[in-house]
């Protein structure tokens, strides 16, 4: 049996593990949003509170997956509760990372320009600060997708969904015929998610920055 013969006969099981896949990914990405984007404005300002998050950030990502996916087993339990959170500590880096840098690159005369208009804080952040930082954001977006893509596959050592559970499959019956298959149908999915991520944050990207400020 060749491989394409083998993936039309389980074709529905392999897009059902690439929508939970991508699935999974979303919400790591989405919460780590919601925690890093604030924490960024909070911190960009300030020097040491700067350094201390982007250290803590930094060394989130260095910690072993494996090891990290095992440690919040005794908190979370197995399945998703462990996969999301490990997945959102994983990327809140470049998220983190590319915000502060968005929000310092920007010129002080267009934020005091701002402000002589009578702008308070929070609306010159919301108006002038951030949509002018969007494209750094952005790419910080970009890195941390295709960061948590290959991370994600991790989670079926947890009991996790997505394309990891083929690639496990695959290396747990290692020697019989269809192994390689397994494994390969899983690594497929993990790549072909990559590149329609990139050309939908590619689209995003053009959509959404004004001519002039794209990065």
């Amino acid at each position: 049996m060749t491989f394409l013969e083998f993936l039309s006969g389980n074709w529905s099981d392999v897009l059902d593990a690439t929508l939970a896949h991508a699935l999974l990914v979303l919400q790591g990405l989405g919460l780590a949003v919601l925690v890093g984007v604030p924490v960024s404005v909070l911190t960009y300002r300030t020097g040491v509170p700067r350094a201390v998050v982007l250290g803590v950030a930094g060394v989130l990502l260095t910690i072993p997956s494996f090891a990290l996916f095992g440690l919040l087993i005794t908190p979370l339990g197995l399945g998703h509760g462990p996969s999301i959170v490990a997945l959102t500590l994983y990327a809140l880096l470049p998220i983190i990372r590319n915000t502060i840098v968005g929000l310092r690159d920007l010129d002080p005369a267009v934020v005091e320009s701002a402000r002589a208009m009578g702008m308070g804080r929070l609306r010159v952040l919301t108006t002038v600060e951030l949509p002018l930082a969007w494209p750094v954001l952005l790419a910080g977006l970009r890195v941390a997708t295709q960061l948590l893509l290959g991370i994600a596959a991790i989670a079926a050592a947890v009991n996790g969904p997505g394309l990891g559970n083929l690639i496990l499959d695959g290396l747990a019956t290692a020697g019989t015929p269809f192994a390689v298959y397994l494994t390969i149908e899983g690594v497929a999915g993990i790549v072909v998610l990559a590149v329609l991520f990139e050309l939908l944050y590619t689209a995003v990207n053009r959509l959404t920055t004004p001519q002039g400020i794209g990065a």
